[in-house]
């Protein structure tokens, strides 16, 4: 049954969310007993006080994961239970999704569409794929002199810190908990103070679906007083962290501090859709253009925010990606569900993507359209989808993550031209091309400096496809079977039978 929006509007306004953390299967206060406001960006309204979480709240999560975890009341829990576990938490989260949808939606200004089309079944789709490995998760027996026998098991790692952004909160969360959790581990979940509700629902769920006590914990707070704390703790085993790339250099020098624990990161992107003369259907590829980068208002690691379009299609393309974005992404308020574009996060994300703006019309880029703040709008942290033209790859716009609706298209000479271009930037986490010729698409897909590429699509997958980048766009892998191993060790055992 389809949801208006007037009763979008009266379940939010009747919501009452979970503002305790959770640690050792209870929601507790936090020791200082300090609070922090979650502010809906939509009008500017506080949506509740949340528990700020320190140091003391970080050992007391951290000990009970790792308590949790020696007791092998999960690390060492059959498969089939486990399975069972996860299949009734995804199960759960399914029931919820409503909850969820208006939890996120309040939190940071996503559409209650998008929730409910995109970053639920996104979830759900993590948690399903990791519960049903679990019994495939296997080690190796290898071949050696028959006066010995050599196997390898794989065992979970211990104790997981996950830290999550805000862009996408309850599926940027699934795809580091799904693997940490299938593969045996206890966690402390630390998601962004922009958006910590829903981690708060998924910890309650996890223990109505049967999860043992202390296996999955959640610090909410801010990054300096409980992110930082949980990356420098002597008894954490790893951390899986979704972010900044100066956030995440900080993660691996915390580990570096500490322990040595091993740290993954997905950080951010300035990614390239290349279209090429060849591109049999050019009105396509300005739809996924315009969606690929003015999609979740652009507060996307993988927006598509660099266009390299080949000179002879250049105009054609420009008022094909212009028409689209009229009708496909308009601001609105996120509650209404034919709203395409909300606000974003916070009124400092809308400075810092309304400065860029500005510098991009100082540097020289032609503003085709948007650029302002829509006049409707102004009560809450809103940027129109914006358009330059005419963009050189030297200008900041074009080097730099902006993390907003903003698309800058530059011309380029061929594909050649194009992969030049594009692999000129510290970043390297997702890349498209646009192209009838076969080997054109498979020379891109060698030769671009990306973890990501689409041919003919953008923003295309499933849980079996790695998410992950190259050089400053990160080192780790969500979802695919390839998160297992980063979640688990391998350890060499030696029987001498002679």
């Amino acid at each position: 049954m389809t949801v208006t929006y007037s009763e979008w509007k009266e379940r939010a306004a009747a919501l009452a969310p979970e503002t305790r953390m959770y640690i050792d299967g209870r929601f507790v206060e936090a020791a200082s007993g300090a609070r922090f406001e979650t502010i809906n960006p939509a009008n500017g309204a506080v949506i509740a006080e949340v528990a700020r979480g320190g140091p003391e709240d970080v050992d007391r999560a951290v000990a009970a994961a790792r308590k949790a975890f020696r007791s092998g009341v999960w690390s060492r829990m059959e498969p089939q239970g486990r399975m069972a576990v996860m299949r009734r938490f995804a199960d759960l989260i399914e029931e919820n999704a409503e909850q969820f949808a208006l939890l996120d939606t309040l939190d940071m200004g996503k559409p209650i569409t998008d929730m409910m089309e995109i970053d639920i079944p996104g979830s759900l789709s993590a948690f399903r794929f990791f519960g049903e490995a679990i019994d495939k998760i296997e080690g190796a027996v290898t071949a050696t002199n028959a006066d010995a026998l050599h196997y390898i098991l794989r065992q979970p790692l211990g104790v997981c810190g996950i830290v999550v952004p805000w862009n996408y909160p309850l599926m940027m969360a699934a795809w580091k908990l799904a693997p940490a959790l299938s593969c045996g581990n206890s966690v402390v979940l630390k998601p962004a103070e922009q958006s910590p509700l829903s981690a708060l629902l998924l910890a309650r769920l996890f223990s109505e679906a049967g999860g043992p006590d202390g296996v999955f914990n959640v610090i909410t707070g801010y990054g300096e007083e409980a992110g930082k704390p949980l990356a420098l703790h002597m008894d954490v085993d790893k951390i899986g962290f979704t972010g900044s790339g100066e956030v995440g250099k900080l993660m691996m020098i915390y580990a570096g501090q500490s322990n040595m624990k091993r740290v993954t990161t997905e950080c951010g992107g300035k990614s390239p859709q290349i279209v090429l003369a060849d591109c049999e259907d050019l009105e396509k590829a300005a739809t996924y253009g315009v969606a690929g980068i003015f999609g979740n208002q652009g507060e996307v690691c993988s927006a598509g925010s660099r266009l390299l379009v080949e000179r002879s299609v250049y105009d054609d393309y420009v008022a094909l990606f212009t028409e689209a974005a009229k009708t496909m992404h308009q601001p609105g308020d996120p509650l209404d569900p034919a709203t395409t574009m909300g606000p974003l996060v916070t009124p400092e994300q809308q400075s810092r993507v309304l400065g860029y703006i500005e510098t991009g019309k100082a540097e020289g880029a032609t503003l085709a359209f948007g650029g302002g703040v829509p006049a409707a709008l102004n009560s809450g942290c809103y940027v129109e989808p914006t358009l330059f033209t005419e963009v050189t790859n030297r200008m900041t716009i074009a080097q730099e993550e902006i993390f907003g609706p903003v698309a800058s298209i530059i011309p380029v000479d061929d594909l050649d031209h194009a992969i030049e271009v594009a692999n000129d930037t510290i970043y390297g986490l997702a890349a498209s091309v646009w192209t009838s010729n076969v080997k054109r698409a498979h020379r891109f897909a060698r030769d671009i400096e990306a973890g990501i590429v689409w041919v003919n699509a953008y923003e295309a997958g499933d849980a079996t496809t790695p998410w992950g980048g190259f050089k400053q766009s990160g080192n780790g892998r969500d979802k695919c079977l390839e998160a297992i191993t980063q979640y688990t060790q391998t350890k060499s055992v030696w029987v001498e039978l002679g």
